[in-house]
């Protein structure tokens, strides 16, 4: 369960017309934050990123399941925490699932949302992408980013 202070603001960053992708970040510095606090482990910085989508997912954020590259059975799994966002009802959570589940990422490590982690993840990420595409996402941050006031 994501703690209400995230979800406010990726409900502001909406309500500003940010990017899904932006509004999901604020779940994934959640999880990030979590891992370092050790409140649970992640086996690589991947591993965080993707529970942090999972939980914006299911708080509503409006993100795409992932395009090829991945499994279809993260596809699939996108696509019903998308889904169970919008059907509004929760089932109950099983208490043994989620046991189980605390139980293996509190025996994973604590380095995976290391600064040196994130750094070699995002540098890697950077590296698939073309010139072209990194430079139009900086254009398009570049438009919503509130600018600084001019001093006169």
């Amino acid at each position: 369960m994501p703690e209400q202070e995230t979800v406010e603001r990726a409900h502001r960053d909406e309500e500003e017309g940010k990017s899904p992708s932006t509004q999901a970040g604020e779940f994934v510095r959640e999880e990030i934050h979590h891992v370092r606090q050790g409140k649970h482990g992640a086996r690589s910085p991947e591993q965080a990123i993707a529970i942090g989508l999972s939980k914006a997912r299911r708080a509503g954020v409006k993100l795409r399941p992932p395009k090829a590259g991945v499994s279809r059975e993260t596809r699939r799994k996108a696509a019903r925490d998308s889904a169970r966002s919008r059907s509004g009802r929760s089932r109950p959570k099983s208490s043994k699932r989620s046991r189980a589940v605390r139980g293996a990422l509190k025996r994973e490590g604590r380095s995976a949302a290391s600064p040196r982690a994130l750094s070699r993840h995002a540098r890697r990420a950077a590296r698939r992408r073309s010139s072209s595409s990194r430079s139009a996402s900086a254009r398009r941050g570049a438009r919503t980013r509130t600018r600084p006031r001019s001093r006169r």
